[in-house]
């Protein structure tokens, strides 16, 4: 697994960065409701976005000029454990979007919106 420069984690959303970014991909599994509804389930939480403010972050994320979307939880057995996608990776893009610059209802709404999920994340090791 490549680490990712520490500058990934303090640049300036939307511009461009040097660092390198680790792809993973999720592919959602299909699950049925009570109702007979078909779910899409991926297993993780996120946190964060331009609209939260970082200093009040439960899970240490207070970097003030890097208010992206990471990752705050992921379930065992689900398709984001098997993907490789561990906590607190930092969400850079999904599917091509740019997530340096969403809030977290964008973020929500975008990943519930599509059966695969082909992420690029940058990682602290």
């Amino acid at each position: 697994m490549m680490a990712v420069d520490d500058e990934v984690f303090h640049h300036v959303p939307g511009l461009p960065m040097t660092s390198e970014a680790i792809p993973v991909r999720i592919e959602k599994e299909k699950l049925i409701d009570e109702s007979g509804e078909a779910l899409f389930r991926c297993g993780f939480r996120i946190g964060g976005g331009i609209d939260q403010d970082p200093g009040k972050s439960p899970h240490g994320y207070t970097d003030k000029c890097c208010q992206g979307i990471y990752v705050t939880g992921i379930h065992e057995g689900t398709p984001a454990s098997r993907s490789g996608l561990k906590i607190h990776d930092k969400l850079l893009q999904v599917n091509g979007h740019d997530f340096t610059l969403v809030t977290h209802k964008e973020a929500c709404d975008y990943i519930a919106k599509y059966p695969v999920l082909n992420a690029l994340v940058a990682r602290k090791e």
